[in-house]
């Protein structure tokens, strides 16, 4: 089965993390199962979905947890997904394996977030306000600081990722943290702005009403296919269907009418920086 689906780039990052925490190649797994090691390549970048028996073939010769073991198997009865690819699985990890892997795919994602900054402009400090603020449990924030932190290695790499990024202008209201902790995001914006790859643009609040106010959406652009990602304190949830996603894609031009130019945001947010640390 061929598919390129949210759920089948879960399923192949774990495969792919648990044959690598085993220190194998794609062909030293695939001669110990007696299979060319394309197919591995294939099914770990969720161009193919492999069967229940071929994933139970795979993982017999890695030692791995039993739960992880388990949860693999899980994803192999429904890994296409429906159009609404709902991805709740029982560890944080699935979800964020499902993200990243798309993320690392694309070659243009674009981003409409009103309310608060987009993770791949989120400096640490801003990030971790925001999940004390939502009472992460505190063993868990410094790796989901970590994991987020590591997700913006796609805007700066060679061959950057093209980001479009449209923020409300109430985003530059809401304070997370000290003082210093806004400085510093507002400043990464501004730096972040500067990228060639980048575009970042302040949607004003006074703009009467357009598409963004139905909510936050991303839209991840790669060669082939196209999927929307939405998200909430609980779950994920990534759009698959063709015209579902040209829905979310068809509001990115509207809401970049209503939006201040590049030049008009960097100056409003550098503002910001005045304001917040006090120097004109």
């Amino acid at each position: 089965m061929n598919r390129n689906t949210s759920k089948s780039i879960a399923l192949g990052a774990r495969l792919r993390n648990a044959r690598t925490t085993n220190k194998l190649s794609q062909r030293a797994l695939a001669k110990k199962i007696g299979v060319v090691h394309s197919l591995l390549s294939r099914n770990e970048s969720g161009q193919r979905v492999p069967t229940r028996a071929e994933v139970i073939r795979i993982l017999d010769p890695l030692i791995i947890p039993d739960r992880d073991r388990e949860e693999i198997l899980e994803m192999t009865e429904d890994p296409s997904g429906s159009p609404l690819a709902m991805i709740d699985m029982p560890e944080l990890r699935a979800q964020i394996a499902a993200l990243i892997e798309v993320e690392q795919m694309a070659r243009e994602i674009v981003s409409w977030s009103p309310l608060i900054i987009p993770g791949l402009l989120q400096v640490s400090a801003y990030t971790r306000s925001i999940m004390e603020a939502a009472r992460i449990p505190d063993g868990e924030i410094a790796t989901r600081v970590a994991v987020r932190m590591g997700r913006r290695d796609i805007l700066t790499r060679r061959n950057p990722v093209r980001y479009t990024v449209l923020i409300g202008e109430a985003v530059l209201s809401q304070t997370f943290g000290s003082r210093e902790v806004m400085t510093e995001q507002f400043d990464h914006l501004l730096m972040m702005s500067a990228h060639e790859n980048v575009d970042l643009r302040v949607v004003p609040t006074a703009t009467g009403w357009h598409p963004g106010l139905d909510g936050a959406f991303t839209v991840l652009k790669c060669d082939g296919t196209s999927f929307a990602h939405l998200e909430n304190h609980v779950s994920s949830v990534f759009v698959q269907e063709a015209e579902s996603v040209a829905g979310f894609e068809a509001c990115v031009p509207r809401l970049m009418e209503v939006a201040m130019s590049t030049e008009q945001s960097f100056e409003l947010i550098a503002k910001e920086v005045q304001r917040t640390t006090g120097v004109a």
